[in-house]
Formats: structure tokens, C-alpha cells, sequence
């Protein structure tokens, strides 16, 4: 969707400006006939968005046990509804009944304390990614976000092969979004995160950095600094992690390299 806008200038003149906004809508993600989440979203690669979604979230640990995943437009926004086999029923109908139980309580925050600070799997031994490959794929990234270059206000996240050659890239106005589809994308594609590394244009906090790790990567490299929880999360579980990359420089905040 595009408008025309009046654009203000520091010398006081101005003119006639039009911009494409990037698409936002309400999300509903439904497994098992059970509503589990709504999430602001860009409704494209919606798919890509429920697979990822339930394999960052833990609610599946393999793509084989996510089934008949369709997408419906309805007046309020979207609904992704999905099918979960194996484990992930247990794990959804746990996961749907403490949300139930929730309340606005003092002591409701001490579960989700937990959650926060819960082991993540160990990433898997790995090589170092030699710095080429992190600049070459930066350079190329512009190249693989339409919908920023359009819009200047979406997120993207994206993987490349050890050599920095970009295999897949997904969009999103969210940050977390964008990651989950990437994920969602390569794991039906059954392509998986590691080697090479995943690329996010997010802020880099401690849940891009967990996404990635349950997801199995093993490197990740993000535009902006890392919090100091992202950091910390990073080392114990073995990711190594490259922050503020840019044209010129990239800086190592955890290797955590064979």
C-alpha cells in the first residue's frame, strides 16, 4: 500500500513524497485445532512462518511432525492453522493449559523467570567462519531484501554458506518473524543451518540468539550490538557470534569455533 505524503526539508521547502508501507497484519497461529499465539506479522511465507515458529518454540523438534499447514485471510487479520504429530501434542496442550492459568498475580512471573534461564541445547563443534565470507554476505544481502528496499522499515533474515554465498532469505516487519520464517524455509526445504551461518538485521537480543540455537545453527552474525543476556546465552550454549557487521568491520563477541 502507498501514499502520498508531503516531505518538509531543512531549507524550508517542500514537496510531494510517496512511500510504500510495509505490511502489517494480526497473525493467529493454530496447531491441533488449539490457538497458540497472534503475532503482528507481515502476512507473506506464512508457511515458512508456523514451521519455523513451532520448531523455535520447541513445540516440535523435527519438520515431519508438522502437517497441513494452510493459511486463511479472514476480516480481523490471518489464521495459520497446522497440524502437530509426536511430542509436539504433549508440548502444545502443556504449553496451551499454562497459558490458560495465567493471570495478572504477582507470583504468575516466577514460571516464565524459569523459562528464560532454561538450558539451550549445546550447538554442535564447528569451524570458524573466515571474516570474507561474513562481509561478502552483507554485501549481497541488500540484493535479497525486496520488501526493505521498498518499504525501508522491514526486517530480514537470511543463511549463507561457509563461503558467504547467500542460499535463503526471508522478510518480515518483525525481527523474531523474520528468523522463524528463514528457519521455517530451510527446514522444509530440509536444509539445515549449519555450516555456514544465519544473517539477522535484528537487534541482536537473547531470544535471535535462542531462536538460532534450537533451530541448529552454529554461527550467527546480526547488524546491531548484542545484549548482555544474548552474549551470555551464546557462550554457554556454544554459538559463535559475530555483532555490528557492517561493510568495513564485523566484531567476534563470542567464538566458540572448533
Amino acid at each position: 500500500m502507498s501514499s502520498a505524503l508531503i516531505e518538509y526539508r531543512p531549507d524550508g521547502t517542500r514537496g510531494a513524497a510517496t512511500r510504500t508501507w510495509v505490511p502489517e497484519a494480526p497473525v493467529a497461529l493454530e496447531f491441533n485445532g488449539l490457538s497458540y499465539a497472534v503475532m503482528m506479522a507481515t502476512p507473506a511465507d506464512l508457511e515458512d512462518f508456523a514451521t519455523g515458529f513451532a520448531l523455535s518454540e520447541g513445540l516440535t523438534a523435527h519438520p515431519s511432525e508438522i502437517s497441513d499447514i494452510a493459511a486463511t485471510e479472514v476480516p480481523e487479520g490471518w489464521i495459520v492453522r497446522a497440524r502437530l504429530a509426536g511430542l509436539g501434542i504433549e508440548k502444545l496442550t502443556q504449553r496451551v493449559r499454562a497459558r490458560v492459568a495465567e493471570s495478572s498475580c504477582g507470583l504468575c512471573g516466577i514460571d516464565n523467570l524459569k523459562e528464560v534461564a532454561r538450558p539451550l541445547p549445546p550447538v554442535s563443534p564447528h569451524a570458524a567462519i573466515d571474516p570474507a565470507a561474513i562481509f561478502a554476505a552483507l554485501g549481497a544481502l541488500r540484493d535479497h531484501q525486496p520488501l526493505g528496499r521498498m518499504t525501508g522499515a522491514a526486517h530480514a533474515a537470511a543463511w549463507a554458506s561457509p563461503a558467504g554465498e547467500i542460499g535463503f532469505a526471508r522478510e518480515d516487519v518483525g525481527r523474531h518473524n523474520a528468523l522463524d520464517k528463514l528457519i521455517g524455509a530451510m527446514a522444509r526445504s530440509g536444509r539445515p543451518l549449519a555450516p555456514g551461518f544465519a544473517l539477522s538485521t535484528a537487534r541482536c537480543s537473547y531470544e535471535i540468539v535462542e531462536k538460532a540455537v534450537r533451530a541448529g545453527a552454529t554461527t550467527l552474525v546480526t547488524v546491531s550490538l548484542p545484549t548482555s543476556l544474548a552474549v551470555e546465552r551464546a557462550r554457554a550454549a556454544g554459538l559463535s557470534l559475530w555483532v555490528l557487521g557492517r561493510n568495513d568491520s564485523v566484531l567476534l563477541a563470542n567464538d566458540a569455533s572448533a
